[in-house]
């Protein structure tokens, strides 16, 4: 049966100094092969495509090994079983797992585990909304959040990259939970969105001018930042170290703004990190593979936020896999709004 089909990859062919571009990638075809005892073959329906991709490319030690030259591209998405020789899965499951940037992969017995092949429930949430909400950047805002942060009612979380995947979980989950929400964007239109449609209680726009976020946390955190949830770094994550409250959280989860950085030019550090000492407050990063154990608790309980309408899901939808050197580079120059997806199949 899977004999007729023909894969087409993106592999890593060389590794990217500063942004990357479509000369760092590798078009390849191969025949797609039946599962051995144990194994599954997936068809990739939808990839999720993150920051953190950006560093998966880079060599070096990290909390995750690099992607080899060569190597299809790591990706998490959602695929269908077409066929199975696993008792776990079936024909017509829809999976969740490492599937990279291919329209089909085979996973033999010894690597489901590994890929975090899983099955999930579309009845809980849409394809794109278990790439973004109960997905991998869901996880993170959750775990991030309540986890590290520890948010108290009435407390000022403060997130950057508020109409990011990440960023629009964490702000409507602190809402939830009986905090002001602030958020950090860039842009009108998605500052706009992120107070009228998801709830926050500020917006303010990076892009506004030189001291756009100092001022507007002065204004909108008058009392100081309690949670501060940090997907950006350099600059932002100094403005807000400047206006943290005593005790205060800081969720350090990525730094968008310098991922981009030539290998020769090491990432920005904090300037005002004496602000930790002078408010007793906690810095600390996360990694949501972490909690993989957990996920299910975060999935039940933002399906019902989902299903309640106390949560909202939006998501940026590029299709075809010839797509992705361009699609992935949006992440980097702001130009996706929401959780962005690439679509390979129907």
């Amino acid at each position: 049966m899977s004999s007729t089909f023909t894969n087409h990859q993106v592999r890593l062919a060389k590794r990217p100094e500063g942004a990357a571009t479509r000369d760092n990638w590798q078009f390849t075809t191969e025949p797609v092969s039946e599962p051995a005892e144990g194994g599954v073959l997936v068809k990739t329906l939808s990839l999720s495509l993150d920051p953190a991709m950006r560093g998966w490319m880079n060599e070096g030690k990290s909390y995750i090994a690099p992607v080899e030259i060569g190597a299809v591209m790591r990706a998490g998405g959602i695929g269908r079983v077409i066929a199975s020789r696993n008792p776990a899965f079936a024909v017509g499951d829809t999976v969740y797992g490492t599937l990279g940037v291919q329209e089909y992969i085979l996973i033999p017995q010894e690597e489901i585990k590994r890929s975090g092949l899983t099955k999930i429930d579309l009845r809980a949430g849409s394809i794109t909304q278990w790439l973004n909400v109960l997905g991998m950047p869901g996880m993170t805002g959750y775990f991030g959040l309540m986890d590290i942060g520890q948010p108290k009612p009435g407390e000022t979380v403060v997130v950057s990259g508020a109409a990011g995947a990440v960023g629009q979980t964490v702000g409507q989950l602190a809402k939830i939970k009986g905090c002001r929400a602030v958020g950090i964007a860039g842009g009108q239109e998605k500052c706009d969105w992120v107070v009228k449609e998801l709830g926050f209680d500020a917006c303010i726009d990076y892009k506004a001018g030189p001291s756009a976020v100092r001022d507007g946390l002065k204004v909108h955190c008058p009392k100081g930042i309690d949670i501060y949830f940090d997907n950006v770094g350099g600059e932002i994550l100094d403005a807000a170290l400047a206006r943290l409250a005593r005790g205060a959280r800081i969720i350090i989860c990525g730094a968008i703004s310098q991922y981009n950085n030539a290998n020769s030019a090491p990432a920005q550090g904090p300037k005002n990190y004496l602000s930790l000492l002078v408010n007793r407050a906690r810095m600390q990063g996360m990694v949501v593979f972490d909690y993989a154990d957990r996920y299910h608790e975060a999935v039940a309980e933002m399906a019902a936020y989902l299903k309640d309408g106390r949560m909202k899901s939006r998501e940026d939808v590029v299709e075809g896999i010839d797509n992705f050197p361009e699609a992935l580079t949006r992440l980097f120059t702001g130009q996706n709004f929401g959780k962005l997806v690439l679509q390979v199949s129907g």
